[in-house]
């Protein structure tokens, strides 16, 4: 681990669209993830099992995902064999979530030079999702269905923890839910059992740093517009 305080982890962490092909060592991948076990949980039930997949499994999963997303472009009927098995996004978007899900979208369009009209670049900047933008390690993350909502929320903790333990060994992180509509060709890909569900998915590795589309920062709100003191 690198000297590096909470808030420089957190403060640098971003979604990174761009990796270099430097593979993490196992030993390192294991040393996060252990660090990162260390988050709470209701009653520690410790929901999550994880998937490391490099080398020939992550390619293999590529080569399925992306064809399905390619198949699902040229049939657009085709999506009802591919929904995710919880509701990530909202079923229909209000101010101001949709302002800022389009200024995220477009900002990052307007940086790659991809214009609106341009399905081809969309769709193949989109798939990129499905590449791990290039990282050489792909992370696949399950729960169990038996289990409540609240596991989600334990869930977001424990990826919160893989994302800021791999800042402090110096990799960086995408966490995707672009998968979760795969799920199908994923789970039984992995080994999953069939009690499981899909959550998400994750790219890690080193950041190519020079690459344009690393250069894209999203905003956030000041403190002042989502608390309230209650005195």
């Amino acid at each position: 681990m690198t000297p590096m305080s909470v808030a420089d982890a957190i403060n640098s962490r971003m979604s990174i669209r761009a990796f270099t092909p430097q593979v993490p060592a196992r030993e390192l991948i294991t040393e996060l993830l252990q660090l990162a076990s260390r988050a709470p949980s209701g009653t520690n039930t410790q929901p999550w099992k994880v998937y490391v997949l490099q080398g020939q499994s992550r390619d293999t999963l590529v080569d399925k995902v992306c064809a399905a997303h390619d198949a699902l472009r040229a049939n657009p009927a085709l999506a009802a064999e591919y929904r995710e098995e919880y509701d990530y996004y909202p079923e229909q978007w209000v101010s101001p979530y949709i302002d800022r899900r389009r200024e995220n979208g477009w900002g990052l369009y307007g940086l790659l030079g991809i214009g609106k009209g341009d399905k081809d670049r969309m769709h193949a900047q989109h798939q990129r999702n499905f590449r791990f933008f290039d990282a050489p390690v792909g992370l696949m993350f399950t729960v169990d269905r038996i289990m409540g909502r609240g596991s989600l929320v334990d869930y977001g903790m424990f990826l919160q923890n893989i994302m800021l333990a791999a800042r402090a060994c110096g990799l960086h992180t995408c966490p995707q839910a672009a998968w979760n509509h795969f799920g199908k060709i994923i789970l039984p890909h992995i080994g999953a059992g069939q009690k499981e569900m899909l959550v998400c998915g994750m790219a890690l590795g080193y950041a190519a740093e020079n690459d344009i589309v690393n250069t894209f920062h999203t905003p956030r709100e000041p403190v002042s517009e989502f608390t309230r003191w209650l005195d």
